[in-house]
């Protein structure tokens, strides 16, 4: 692919999941307690948000400087099995979402190394 060429996000398999797991935590964070609303609700909600968001940003930007943009889902991982911890998520939502997000970090690399 050209260094000029611009990737279309909305097409991008990538970009659909990042989506799809923001659309999923959402469902999740309306059931956390209200006094984490600050803190770590809020922390999940901006972290499963940035996945697509930094998809879509790196995706005006060239191949090279792409790859900078795909960020890490790694945070996110972290802060539900925290939110386990708290009891806040049930084991079978927090299975759901580890595989998800497992998904997306493969889709990652895998399209990190494409633009190589």
């Amino acid at each position: 692919m050209c260094a000029k060429q611009r990737h279309n996000y909305r097409n991008l398999k990538i970009w659909k999941l990042g989506l799809e797991i923001t659309n999923n935590i959402s469902d999740v964070l309306l059931n956390f307690p209200k006094h984490e609303r600050y803190d770590l609700s809020s922390q999940i909600s901006r972290c499963s948000v940035s996945m697509p968001s930094n998809i879509a940003e790196g995706s005006s930007r060239t191949d090279k400087s792409f790859s900078h943009f795909l960020g890490s889902s790694f945070e996110l991982g972290t802060q539900l099995l925290v939110a386990k911890h708290r009891n806040y998520i049930n084991e079978n939502n927090l299975k759901i979402l580890e595989e998800k997000i497992e998904e997306f970090q493969r889709m990652t690399m895998g399209f990190q190394n494409g633009l190589g």
